[in-house]
């Protein structure tokens, strides 16, 4: 009887449990994975927490704060995912200033900048309660759809992290679009939201990715991707439409 490879074993929904049982390749795409994920949400955390006195009530500010909160307790679980593999936590979470960001108008793509794995949409700047509002609306539906993505992967300790925060993310955006409904009610609200849609609609795109990865390719045989980046990207391409209708913003 013919050995089933590691490959076959995790393409055909194999699970890993440990890090003892972890292959050097699978682990180097592992930690990239969750590398990217704590980097953005340690940037989100410190980006969105410069909002929070923007805020216009206090309602609003309290949502802010708990967003800025538990985006910083995500990074910190998955974290301690990573330290089973030796990471030093402590020193990882002050290795980058997660509150830099680009100019404005600077246009960076899909790019990482140097070490720091954030998307690239969190060096951008926010401009504003509206602008942070928009822009949590975009990336939270963005990020439901990614960790749903990411809910599935072989790894499993990393897994039930992912399916114990999901629907915490998914509240944040629903946050977010119970503000954007309140400032889409008024002509100038609805005026300045679509400014700012056309501003961060491309950006967070850019996050879920090429087409036709190569890199997908390589973690789908590993058990870390199983969605296409084009797959995930039209299922947020059409609930974030779908919201926007209900808001006559398109």
């Amino acid at each position: 009887m013919t050995e089933m490879s590691i490959e076959d074993y995790l393409s055909h929904g194999g699970k890993l449990t440990s890090p003892g049982n972890v292959p050097a390749r699978y682990r180097g795409e592992l930690l990239r994975l969750m590398a990217s994920f704590v980097d953005s949400e340690l940037a989100a955390s410190a980006g969105f927490a410069d909002t929070i006195n923007d805020a216009p009530g206090i309602k609003s500010r309290i949502a802010a704060a708990r967003i800025v909160l538990e985006k910083a307790d995500h990074a910190e679980k998955v974290l301690g995912v990573m330290a089973e593999f030796g990471v030093d936590t402590a020193r990882y979470e002050g290795v980058h200033p997660w509150a830099a960001r680009v100019a404005r108008d600077a246009d960076i793509g899909a790019s990482r900048q140097g070490g720091d794995m954030r998307l690239s949409v969190f060096h951008y700047p926010l401009q504003g309660w509206l602008d942070a509002v928009v822009m949590n609306v975009l990336q939270g539906l963005a990020a439901t759809v990614q960790i749903s993505e990411m809910a599935q992967v072989s790894y499993q300790p990393l897994a039930e992290v992912f399916r114990k925060i999901a629907p915490i993310e998914a509240r944040h955006a629903e946050l977010g679009l119970e503000g954007l409904s309140h400032i889409a009610a008024t002509e100038e609200g609805h005026e300045e939201i679509e400014e700012s849609l056309a501003y961060w609609r491309p950006r967070v795109a850019a996050g879920f990715g090429a087409s036709n990865s190569a890199r997908f390719e390589r973690l789908a045989k590993l058990g870390l991707r199983h969605r296409t980046n084009e797959a995930l990207l039209a299922e947020w391409m059409a609930t974030v439409d779908a919201h926007l209708a209900d808001m006559t913003l398109i």
